[in-house]
């Protein structure tokens, strides 16, 4: 069985209902917009997202799951969505998992309403229903994820990033989202409980250990979703290279920015910058630091009795450092 059925499978129930109350919460008297929810519906990919909000909900509840855990599952998907969709617009993609973008197929003015529109077709199933800690945890996340953005590419500018300020693009672009997650799960079914932060803070490592996998992906000889060399073209400081950057002499140093900044759509010197970073052991170091965020998380899981739920969460967290792409 594939791991990732095999994480499913203690929530497989509760995953199909969510398929089906998912696709309710999009629909819309627009005959367009609902062509289009249901194509990005269909074009799911592995859903880890709802996975930890009712893994995490069903572990700290003794099996148990709400309506709000539904409720707060769909807002989570519909709210990630619409970043998606509005990404797909701002980095002028086609293709999402193999599948066209949205703005591939109805253009970037279509793919940004429907992306305004389930926004608030995610804000409002919240509102409607009072379940206002849920969305304070979802916005928060939206925030954060959006700052992270935003000082990446402040930062790759200037490529003056430090390990710390690394840690902070990833922490609120990718882990505050995982975060979210988990800590929602949590709050659906224990709200205002002590669950709540420790699960956010359980999220937050896996998605720190999320992030620095895929950064290694672009060092990586595995075929993956995305060629290797692909974060050095778009001039992303990534933690083998700033690694490397801090220790290596003065004029290795002065090599490797210029090659970033200035020769980064030469394959060949980039393939060469690859090749070094490997040398020097960015790619060592990176990896010791996956696997402390790594083993941080399953000590958070620690306390908890044992159940199919927590099972399924500790293959999750060593699924995310061991997965192939």
């Amino acid at each position: 069985m594939k791991i990732v059925e095999q994480i499913k499978q203690p929530i497989a129930y509760e995953m199909e209902l969510f398929e089906q109350k998912f696709l309710l919460s999009m629909s819309s008297k627009v005959a367009l917009l609902n062509r289009i929810t249901h194509y990005i519906v269909n074009r799911k990919g592995k859903q880890m997202r709802p996975m930890f909000v009712f893994l995490v909900s069903k572990m700290v509840s003794n099996g148990e799951v709400s309506e709000r855990t539904y409720r707060g599952a769909s807002v989570i998907e519909l709210i990630h969505t619409a970043t998606l969709v509005h990404d797909d617009v701002v980095d002028d993609s086609n293709r999402r998992r193999g599948f066209f973008s949205v703005n591939a197929l109805w253009k970037n003015k279509i793919a940004v309403l429907v992306g305004d529109y389930l926004l608030s077709k995610g804000l409002l199933l919240s509102i409607d229903n009072n379940d206002f800690d849920l969305l304070k945890i979802i916005s928060i996340a939206v925030r954060e994820m959006s700052e992270g953005e935003l000082l990446q590419i402040e930062k790759a500018r200037r490529l003056d990033i430090t390990e710390d300020i690394y840690y902070e693009i990833i922490r609120q672009k990718t882990a505050t989202l995982i975060a979210a997650c988990c800590s929602l799960g949590a709050a659906s079914v224990k709200p205002e409980s002590t669950h709540v932060e420790t699960m956010r803070k359980f999220g937050e490592l896996i998605g720190m250990a999320f992030q620095i996998k895929d950064d290694l992906f672009d060092y990586g000889q595995e075929k993956i979703g995305k060629p290797t060399g692909i974060d050095i073209k778009e001039q992303k400081m990534t933690l083998p290279l700033i690694h490397v950057l801090n220790k290596v002499s003065k004029k290795d140093s002065k090599w490797l920015i210029n090659s970033i900044k200035n020769h980064n759509k030469d394959a060949k010197r980039v393939k060469e910058v690859i090749a070094f970073v490997r040398e020097q052991g960015g790619l060592d170091y990176a990896v010791t630091k996956m696997k402390a965020f790594q083993e941080e998380a399953l000590k958070m899981l620690e306390p908890y009795p044992e159940s199919p739920y927590k099972s399924s969460l500790i293959l999750m967290v060593n699924y995310v450092i061991e997965r192939k792409k």
